[in-house]
């Protein structure tokens, strides 16, 4: 019998590696094809029930898939059309702006004259005149860097192409997947996959959409009460940022928080939207996303951030809104292959010694050192003797 050549731990190493940086590698360089055509895999995923809706009622599928397809961008285009429209409003406070940040060196001054009694230093005025030189030179570009954003993720011509493609082959391109895994198919796991990966992504965006608009709703509404300018435009800007979880909240609470207190006279106000966007904050994370997106989509917080980074740092803003449905996906195909199991537990929640013996492992080995499934063998084993004795008794 042939020997395996068995190679030492350290060439298998350097061989993952390889393989790794080189998938990264192919992942930068073909991202002009791979993030249009995510953005379609999961928009088309979402459409399909409406597109399948339409087909119940007579309509053939290539004028239902377009009418799916004209629908979200109908959608997507409202969306893009409001925070042009918000951006323009905030964009003429830019010279409120302007007067408050001289108010407040001219008050910073007034306290070190006063109190300290020390002449302010130059270097105060050389870093008031700095922010309002940024402000005047970049707001602009900014502004239209944000609406450029914006209109090339939703609105690149690509990505109805494909949803329109993928919706219309739907069908075929899930035969093509039952075809070409057939062999390696045991149990109709591969339809079972495939359903949960649909499911998921399902509930995941149409989870986040209701999240969104509630966060969107309590945003403005606390920011409206408070008494902060352009309050619909944080509200639901913040709310859209909830995509990125554990930073998107924090980057979208610190916009009302500076606004407040640049226009603002009293410091209880940037407090007071502090104070209300971390409760809001709360009640998302303990009870809407958990009741409304699902645990079966909650991710580890550890491996959530590393794909966010990691995302972002191979697609920038693209990377890290795509890579936490990507890691949800993958997350359902190691839970239904025996041998990547230990990774889908990985990336799932963390969950009790109990739930993993029971959920992954079901008794039928040790795991973490106890005789939990030794004591289960055994009394499997009592329990086949006594069917064997009762067999044999009647």
């Amino acid at each position: 019998m042939e020997k395996k050549l068995e190679l030492p731990w350290y060439v298998k190493l350097t061989i993952a590696l390889a393989g790794l940086t080189l998938f990264v590698f192919f992942l930068i360089q073909a991202s002009s094809i791979l993030v249009p055509f995510l953005f379609a895999v999961f928009f088309s995923i979402l459409l399909a029930p409406l597109s399948s809706f339409f087909e119940r009622y007579r309509i053939h599928r290539v004028f239902a898939s377009l009418f799916s397809v004209l629908i979200g961008i109908t959608f997507l285009a409202g969306i893009i059309f409001f925070f042009y429209n918000q951006i323009v409003n905030f964009a003429q406070d830019l010279g409120m702006i302007e007067r408050r940040i001289n108010e407040l060196f001219e008050q910073f001054s007034g306290f070190f004259n006063a109190y300290l009694d020390v002449e302010p230093d130059a270097q105060l005025e050389s870093a008031q005149d700095a922010i309002i030189s940024f402000l005047q030179d970049n707001v602009e570009p900014l502004t239209r860097g944000v609406m450029t954003a914006a209109t090339t993720l939703t609105m690149f011509f690509l990505i109805p192409i494909y949803v329109f493609l993928l919706l219309l082959y739907r069908d075929f391109l899930r035969d093509f997947f039952l075809m070409a895994l057939a062999q390696a198919d045991r149990d109709n796991k591969v339809e079972k996959v495939l359903n949960k990966v649909r499911s998921v992504v399902q509930n995941y965006i149409t989870g986040m959409f209701f999240v969104i608009c509630i966060l969107a709703v309590l945003n403005s509404l606390a920011l409206t009460i408070i008494g902060v300018d352009h309050a619909l435009f944080f509200g639901v800007f913040a709310a859209m940022l909830n995509v990125i979880p554990f930073l998107g909240p924090i980057i979208g609470s610190i916009l009302p928080i500076v606004y407040a207190l640049l226009t603002m006279d009293s410091l209880w106000a940037p407090v007071a939207v502090l104070a209300s966007f971390y409760v809001i904050q709360l009640f998302e994370s303990n009870l809407f996303t958990p009741m409304i997106v699902g645990q079966r989509v909650s991710l580890n917080p550890l491996v959530t951030l590393l794909a966010i980074f990691v995302g972002g740092q191979i697609w920038g803003l693209a990377g890290m809104i795509l890579f936490i449905p990507a890691l949800a996906m993958l997350k359902e195909v190691c839970d239904e292959v025996e041998s990547l199991r230990p990774y889908g537990y990985l990336l799932g929640k963390v969950k009790t010694r109990e739930e993993t013996e029971k959920e992954y492992f079901s008794g039928r080995f040790q795991v973490f050192g106890t005789d939990d499934g030794k004591e289960d063998g055994k009394n499997e084993s009592r329990k086949k003797r006594d069917k064997q004795s009762s067999e044999h008794g009647s």
